[in-house]
């Protein structure tokens, strides 16, 4: 059996609790409700990967935006899309990024949606990471070995 690089595995687990739940956990105590459609307190691991889409682009614009619109601006992410069941996964995100403009000039504005386009484009790893389509290294491990 060969070793694994601890550092490929990022401090978050996911434990099962019962039939189609689970409960996800960070290094910091966070924890997040997992499990299937039918169950209205959780999320389902497709709805994660917006999530993590959505958060990943407010982090990489939030200073573009505070910075223009002050450190109270309103930001909401909402990302979408659907399933193909065919080949059971998405093979597309549609991303909305919600601000008040009203107090920018028609110039500050667009430079505004350009910066914060732009920087995502650049720097949000999650995005990034799934455009790129990245490996996945996984093996099935006894705890006990």
């Amino acid at each position: 059996m060969t070793q694994t690089d601890p550092s490929a595995f990022p401090p978050v687990t996911v434990s099962r609790l019962a039939h189609r739940r689970f409960v996800g956990r960070s290094s910091r105590g966070g924890e997040v409700a997992i499990g299937d459609a039918s169950f209205p307190d959780t999320f389902t691991p497709g709805e994660l990967l917006k999530v993590a889409l959505a958060a990943c682009a407010g982090f990489t614009a939030e200073s573009a935006v505070t910075r223009r619109l002050g450190d109270d601006a309103a930001m909401t992410i909402e990302v979408g899309g659907d399933k193909d069941p065919a080949q059971d996964r998405y093979p597309r995100f549609a991303e909305r990024i919600e601000l008040d403009l009203s107090s920018l000039d028609p110039v500050a504005r667009e430079r505004l949606i350009t910066v914060v386009t732009r920087s995502i484009e650049q720097a949000c790893t999650v995005a990034r990471t799934v455009k790129a389509g990245a490996t996945i290294d996984m093996r099935v491990v006894d705890p006990r070995d």
